[in-house]
């Protein structure tokens, strides 16, 4: 009887600890404070904008190469990039 009783208290306490950590994994992560979510039509207006400057968008784009920069942290570097006078 008291195997029992262990093994179904084991078993209750394998089940809680699985549903907790399930529970916390699921939560997304917050983004960094400062950043948006870029999307298709955000890129769309950043580039618009930032034809009008050409020749520091060339300067800015060359900084992201040799910083290796890729993906959201490419595109947000180049706006403070070109935000800065």
């Amino acid at each position: 009887m008291t195997r029992i009783t262990t093994g179904l208290l084991a078993a209750a306490f394998t089940v809680a600890s699985l549903t907790i950590a399930s529970a916390q994994a699921a939560a997304p992560a917050p983004a960094p404070a400062g950043k948006m979510k870029l999307n298709k039509q955000s890129l769309k207006d950043m580039k618009a904008k930032w034809s009008a400057n050409k020749g520091k968008l060339k300067a800015c784009r060359k900084d992201v190469k040799t910083k290796g920069l890729a993906g959201d942290d490419r595109w947000f570097y180049i706006e403070d990039c070109m935000g800065k006078s």
